[in-house]
């Protein structure tokens, strides 16, 4: 799985001149060495002097730093993605930091938005509802042999809703963490748009729209549709770890519980969102003391990032010995409608597990009054939805309130760090979906982390495929949270993080895959034999950009 980048001068199908120096995964650009360009015909295509991989990074750090704003960035970093991927990588690699926030949230959901007005180069595979009864020739066009699909409809993308085609920045952007946070070699890793059309009138009416000029397909033909793609993608690829991401609310739970106990697959935003805030939650009570299954958690949000972090959290109490009804007893939600109480019309199956006897209450800050809940998890995508009256009742009822706004871009953001800290008089347990800047408040620095789903997915996926498991598991996730948590210093407690810091992402990958992996031996469900050291194997197995 861990591929090298590096040229083979003795593979006799290695492309030459300049059909390489136009393919990604192997160009290397001005780095070709002086035996490079005679063995391979590359001289004169290439001005006379070599430089090393750091010494084009460097260029290409400096260059990326002048330019005026993150969406130019955006498009610079995919223009770089798409001529030389192991330097792309490299740069990611190094710059975590930097670099996250510019190819996914919160930049890639403007260049989502944005998406055919900066479009330069397809990348990954565009299967359309005019594809039906083909989509097994369409998958055989890709050149490589895959072993990871993230694949989107576009209907959901991060909180902006149906942006079509156009979200395939999305499933790119993962795949891009994929390979950089866990060293899954972006030869393995492909994304995919389902583009059955979009609902979304400003993007039909768009002349640069990259998309089916249509409606959406739904129904009995969306399903088949969208069985045609897993069965096809399953032929092509044998034991492909299919990963769906951004599907709307009744797509997402529906082809979840359709394919979870068939394939290896899952939904990172009701999985992998569940996985990171169960951690952070984890985290937390080192601070408070306490039991999970002590705690009494609101939400604001009701959607499936809400309810998979609610049944992860639920699955985690009942593990300390609460029953499965009592465990739910200690979870809350509030949706648009108001607290989401038992005989309340209109309930999904989701909703329901969580509807409680309860009189009816119409906001928020009510709620956070009458429960009073010693965390609340904002995953509804309405920005400034934590108010300083939130925030400050939250500080009253607790002496250390939990307090997570993971709705993303930062526009939908419930509330901001410095906003969190400050009605809290710096008391809050603090976690973000988007990343924010140190807070000086009271004398004191708080760095506050996202509780971004780049420290689960990409663990998940590597651990899933180097064991070749046949499922992925809850338990798999629950593994992937109490590995997250333990890999929190006691100095990132005690300056207010939730999270490991983001440059050590391939640590953290490499322990979470070990995890995952380890359960897959366990349980039976491996391909393969356990090797004598999974994390070793593991870490063996990794991708490392350099040439």
């Amino acid at each position: 799985m861990g591929e090298p980048a590096a040229i083979r001068l003795t593979e006799v199908d290695t492309p030459r001149g300049m059909a390489l120096l136009r393919d990604p995964l192997l160009n290397k650009g001005t780095a070709f060495t002086e035996l490079e360009r005679d063995t391979l015909g590359l001289r004169g295509l290439l001005p006379a002097h070599v430089l090393t991989m750091e010494e084009q990074a460097e260029r290409v750090m400096t260059n990326l730093r002048r330019l005026p704003n993150d969406l130019e960035k955006y498009v610079a970093l995919n223009a770089l993605h798409d001529r030389n991927e192991a330097l792309f990588f490299r740069i990611v690699c190094d710059n975590i930091d930097e670099i996250q926030p510019l190819i996914y949230t919160p930049t890639v959901g403007l260049a989502c938005q944005r998406f055919g007005h900066i479009f330069q180069r397809p990348r990954g595979l565009f299967i359309g509802a005019n594809d039906r009864g083909r989509i097994r020739e369409l998958l055989s066009n890709w050149p490589y042999a895959a072993k990871l699909i993230v694949v989107t409809d576009g209907e959901r993308i991060l909180g902006l809703g149906d942006l079509g085609a156009n979200g395939m920045g999305i499933p790119v952007g993962k795949l891009s963490l994929y390979a950089a946070c866990a060293g899954i070699h972006p030869k393995l890793c492909l994304p995919v748009m389902l583009d059955v059309g979009t609902n979304n009138e400003t993007l039909l009416n768009d002349p640069y729209y990259v998309g089916l000029r249509q409606k959406r397909l739904s129904g009995a033909a969306y399903d088949e549709f969208v069985d045609e793609f897993v069965t096809a993608a399953r032929a092509v690829f044998p034991g492909i770890l299919i990963q769906f991401e951004d599907f709307a609310n009744h797509s997402a739970f529906h082809l979840l519980q359709k394919y979870r106990g068939k394939i290896p697959t899952f939904n990172d935003d009701i999985q992998g969102t569940a996985s990171v805030a169960l951690a952070g939650l984890f985290s937390a009570l080192r601070v408070t003391g306490g039991k999970l299954s002590d705690q009494k958690i609101l939400f604001l949000g009701a959607g499936e990032a809400a309810t998979g972090i609610a049944d992860l959290a639920v699955s985690a109490m009942a593990a300390e010995g609460v029953t499965e009804a009592e465990a739910r007893l200690r979870v809350w939600l509030v949706d648009s409608r108001g607290l989401v109480v038992r005989n309340r019309a209109g309930l999904n199956e989701q909703k329901n597990r969580y509807a409680h006897d309860h009189a009816p209450i119409t906001d928020f800050l009510s709620a956070v009054r009458d429960l009073k809940p010693t965390a609340i998890i904002g995953v509804a995508a309405v920005g400034g939805t934590f108010t300083p009256e939130v925030l400050q009742t939250m500080a009253q009822i607790n002496k250390r309130p939990i307090i997570f706004a993971l709705s993303n871009p930062t526009s939908k953001a419930e509330c901001s760090a410095e906003e969190a800290y400050r009605h809290t008089d710096g008391r809050a347990l603090f976690a973000c979906g988007s990343p924010y800047d140190p807070v000086q408040l009271g004398g004191k620095t708080f760095v506050p982390r996202q509780g971004n789903n780049s420290y689960i997915f990409p663990g998940v996926g590597l651990g899933a495929i180097v064991s070749g498991t046949r499922l992925v598991t809850d338990e798999m996730f629950m593994v992937a949270a109490r590995t997250l948590a333990q890999l929190v210093s006691e100095a990132d407690i005690n300056q207010g993080s939730l999270y490991p810091a983001l440059p050590r992402i391939r640590e953290v990958s490499a322990s979470i895959a070990a995890a995952v992996a380890g359960v897959a031996y366990e349980r039976g469900l491996a391909a393969r034999q356990a090797p004598a050291n999974v994390l070793e194997y593991v870490q063996s197995q990794m991708y490392d950009a350099r040439y």
